[in-house]
């Protein structure tokens, strides 16, 4: 039969144009996450597919194990989002999902259902037995030079820039795991470490471009598994920092938004007014706390709206994904009133479900007690409940600072610390607070004590002695000095030694000078002697109102008692008459001195030198 070529050619067109009505679809870009374990409390499952018109495809599995309970479209075409149901007795096995436009197969992919690990010896948790250590991973340690430039990656390492990126990563912390045994302390706060692929200024981590992958110039993914699992070895617990209030602006999310409300927006760039008190404010404007949890950080910080139930769910998964992937012991939230505080109570409720002995502790930076106490787990003086344990104590941070550089009056001076103190009747578990005497949004403790020796070791002693989880910024062992007001990048210097061509070396003490290695012994020396005192981490604390530029208080239980002083008089030596603390002193009369191994045959009276602590174990 032969055919006219017109009627050929009319065929062809109508057939191309058929095909240009139809959107196209591209292969999947992206599965979040990449996989799942079975064995989960929750036994729903979100996938986030992405893909150019993704959503035009259907998807469907055959397998009984696991089902499809809903498949979400949304506003933009490039987003699916899958529900799966994962029974309690689905196996550990990889599932082929198959995406179907008009009945027709037109892609496969294969998602992997892992073992979930049920050990007890893992995701311990954090307490008040613990010291932690919060070190900043692109200034702590270069291990590997290969990674401090990424093709892939916008900014370049330059050292000399003090806001650019320095070069530091993974391997060089776990290359320092024993001088941070050997310094005492018991668990790693590392600042984020997943990729901040940002034009400038995203060595501190909090711009995250990428919520499952740690930034290539930090290492890999099994980088970081390797070295919870080297800390682990070596008795040492590690935190991850989550970021739920926002993302970088470079992530694929801001590029090509889900849907609208997504992230929050407004006519013209709009930034928080950084009020946390207006959130418990009773008498607040919804203009006041609606700038406070939706104002945007920075330009290049959007901020994600966790009302969404997509994305909370999306950062729900997240967190448990990283818990389980590397087996963490604790999670640090970031800014956690700039979030919306019901979305936060379901995103720490779903974490306590699934790991129950893990702690996790917010960020509240807020001057007041009062405001503070409001964010902690089951305070019964709230109405929200905001299911995290531990909180960041600014307030006790405030009030250690300003004591040590204060002359006592009634309210102030060396007096801040017993009126903070006293006013833990506000917190629910005060014994769950992290104490710190700076971190890295802060002025160096040693540039606030105005470069003072003895102000120092009264404010390393009071952390490390109070009824507190007491947290330790990388750097402060050894002296450290920076002043926030001269930028962030001057309180974040590089850790010294930690860089091949460093002519200091703070990890060996090459390079050191006196005061430095003597601050390093006193911390090194306190921080061993915690880790084996019950007393501190567990018992009661008693004290009294200070006098005479003199602080006072003891720490007890059953066991033992532990009398802490501070003389915070930079001038004047003291002498204690001890009668007036018989009622817990009691019949002992003699004491052992913890920081010089002297022994004192009669404590009726004690002696201590001006701007100096003491600490005595009373024995009969």
């Amino acid at each position: 039969m032969k055919y006219n070529k017109s009627i050929i050619s009319l065929f062809i067109l109508l057939v191309l144009v058929s095909f240009s009505l139809k959107p196209a679809y591209s292969q999947i870009l992206k599965i979040e996450p990449q996989f799942w374990w079975t064995g989960m409390k929750n036994t729903n499952l979100q996938l986030l597919i992405y893909g150019k018109n993704i959503s035009n495809l259907n998807p469907k599995i055959s397998n009984s194990d696991i089902s499809i309970k809903s498949v979400i479209k949304v506003k933009n075409p490039n987003y699916l989002f899958i529900n799966l149901t994962i029974n309690k007795t689905t196996t550990p096995e990889t599932y082929r999902i198959e995406f179907y436009n008009n009945n027709i197969l037109v892609q496969t992919i294969e998602y992997e259902l892992k073992k979930r690990n049920t050990s007890n010896n893992i995701h311990k948790g954090f307490n008040q037995t613990d010291v932690i250590y919060l070190l900043m991973p692109d200034r702590f340690a270069n291990g590997d030079t290969s990674n401090d430039n990424v093709k892939s990656m916008f900014e370049k390492s330059n050292r000399s820039n003090p806001n650019g990126r320095h070069g530091g990563d993974i391997k060089g912390i776990s290359e320092h795991i024993d001088y941070l045994k050997e310094l005492g302390v018991t668990t790693l706060w590392i600042n984020p470490l997943l990729e901040n692929n940002m034009d400038a200024y995203s060595y501190h981590g909090y711009a995250i471009t990428d919520f499952y992958n740690i930034d290539k110039r930090f290492g890999t993914n099994k980088d970081y598994v390797n070295l919870v699992n080297k800390c682990h070895t070596n008795n040492l617990k590690v935190i991850m920092d989550v970021v739920l209030n926002h993302c970088g602006s470079n992530h694929y999310w801001i590029k090509d938004l889900p849907m609208d409300n997504w992230i929050h927006q407004f006519p013209e760039y709009t930034n928080s007014n950084f009020r946390g008190s207006s959130i418990m404010d009773p008498y607040a404007s919804d203009f006041d706390k609606n700038l406070m949890t939706k104002g945007w950080f920075d330009k290049t910080m959007p901020d994600l709206n966790q009302n969404n139930d997509l994305l909370l769910t999306y950062l729900i998964q997240n967190t448990i994904w990283w818990i389980e992937f590397a087996e963490l012991d604790g999670i640090r939230l970031d800014t956690q009133p700039y979030s919306s505080k019901e979305s936060v109570a379901k995103w720490a409720k779903s974490i306590i479900l699934e790991y129950p002995n893990i702690n996790i502790v917010g960020e509240t930076w807020l001057q007041k007690i009062s405001h503070t106490a409001y964010w902690q787990k089951n305070n019964d003086k709230n109405k929200y409940n905001s299911n995290i344990p531990s909180i960041t104590d600014f307030p006790l941070y405030y009030s250690i600072n300003n004591s040590l550089n204060e002359k006592q009056t009634w309210t102030e001076g060396i007096s801040r610390l017993y009126y903070s103190l006293s006013q833990d009747y506000l917190y629910n578990n005060p014994e769950k607070n992290l104490a710190f005497l700076d971190n890295h949004d802060l002025t160096r403790f040693f540039s606030s004590v105005h470069e003072d020796i003895g102000k120092f070791k009264l404010g390393i002693t009071f952390l490390l002695t109070t009824n507190r989880i007491p947290m330790i910024y990388y750097g402060t062992e050894i002296l450290m000095t920076g002043f926030e007001h001269d930028g962030h990048g001057n309180i974040r210097k590089d850790f010294p030694g930690g860089w091949a061509n460093d002519k200091t070396n703070g990890f060996t003490g090459a390079g050191l000078n006196k005061s430095q290695i003597k601050t390093f012994n006193f911390t090194k020396k306190l921080l061993n002697w915690r880790k084996n005192c019950e007393t501190i981490h567990y018992g009661k604390l008693k004290h009294f109102v200070p006098e005479n530029e003199v602080y006072v208080y003891f720490r007890y239980d059953n066991n033992n008692t532990y009398m802490v002083i501070l003389n915070n008089d930079s001038e004047n030596n003291k002498t204690l008459e001890t009668s007036k603390y018989s009622e817990i002193i009691k019949s002992n009369t003699k004491a052992l001195n913890i920081i010089t191994g002297e022994f004192l045959n009669d404590i009726s009276k004690i002696k201590i030198p001006a701007n100096t602590p003491l600490i005595l174990k009373l024995e009969n």
